[in-house]
């Protein structure tokens, strides 16, 4: 089965990464870039009118996050990436493990909730309500349960690449669309309770949130290893790159593995950094609490000691 008639991609020229990084939008990506940053943006207009303010540093994460989406699949580097297995990979990573973290570090679920319409009089349901009853139904407790998405995590790369599920996709344009959408979701199920951010379904503490994190990232770098290692191409739809590109397909897939090994570390470090720091406030939080119960229970002896003093007056008189 030789795919190295992809059509468009027949004579796309050797890569450099100036000529990845060409605007060639998907016009499904592109209208969901223009739609998500539309949105959010909506609803810190909404809260500022209200006369509330919003960080301005989610409001930076967010859109980074969103244009690492666009980086990736409104570029030549999606063309790239139907023949270029490296080029792919670096789709796949950037799109799974850093997109998700930036736009979680966003919290968009949290500015929705603050910022969607309440239900009006005599109606039950507004879409915040509706919101808040997605957040806590039986489908959402699954969905975001580390029991779910932890193999879930490692199933999308094992069962896709190592299967021919990852060629058949390949082969269409909404097929590989459906696959980049995956990735992100599934990106976004799994940081979603370890990052605890946004209110989800689990609140794991901080020491089981790095479990979690731990618990994923070892597969990730087996995977890349097994492909660095590999002594022949191991998916067909990347067998016979084209000529014009002047590429071996083996040293391309180990480029590949060693994308996909490198970039597991990169994630860790970020939320193992956003952990840390959560952390820390929440420590100070709750030091504050108690400093200001203690000073309350301290004000509360006073006047227990001064009523004290008062009565042993009134009995000596």
């Amino acid at each position: 089965m030789d795919h190295s008639g992809h059509g468009m991609n027949m004579d796309l020229p050797p890569f450099t990464l100036g000529r990845g990084l060409e605007f060639s939008p998907d016009p499904f990506f592109l209208i969901g870039c223009v739609l998500a940053l539309g949105a959010y943006g909506w609803g810190v207009v909404r809260l500022h009118r209200r006369g509330d303010s919003w960080p301005v540093g989610r409001m930076i994460f967010y859109v980074i996050g969103v244009l690492s989406i666009a980086l990736v699949m409104c570029t030549k580097l999606n063309d790239y990436g139907m023949v270029m297995f490296s080029v792919h990979m670096v789709q796949h990573m950037i799109i799974s493990m850093l997109t998700p973290i930036l736009l979680l570090l966003g919290a968009p679920v949290t500015l929705a909730l603050r910022a969607l319409p309440v239900a009006g009089r005599g109606n039950r349901k507004g879409p915040r309500e509706i919101l808040l009853m997605l957040l806590h139904s039986r489908y959402m407790k699954i969905v975001t349960h580390p029991a779910f998405t932890i193999p879930l995590f490692i199933a999308s790369l094992y069962g896709l690449y190592f299967t021919p599920l990852f060629d058949f996709l390949m082969e269409s344009k909404p097929g590989h669309l459906a696959m980049m959408v995956h990735f992100l979701a599934v990106g976004l199920v799994f940081f979603w309770p370890i990052m605890g951010i946004d209110p989800g379904p689990h609140r794991p503490g901080y020491v089981m949130r790095m479990l979690e994190l731990f618990a994923g990232m070892p597969f990730h770098a087996f995977f890349g290893i097994a492909l660095m290692m590999a002594t022949q191409p191991m998916i067909s739809t990347y067998e016979n790159p084209p000529a014009s590109l002047g590429i071996d397909a083996l040293t391309d897939q180990n480029a590949a593995g060693g994308i996909a090994w490198a970039f597991s570390e990169i994630p860790s470090v970020l939320v193992l950094i956003a952990l840390v720091f959560q952390w820390y406030r929440s420590e100070q939080r709750v030091a504050r609490r108690s400093d200001r119960a203690a000073d309350r229970d301290g004000d509360k002896e006073l006047v227990a000691y001064n009523a004290y003093l008062a009565s042993l007056n009134a009995r000596s008189r």
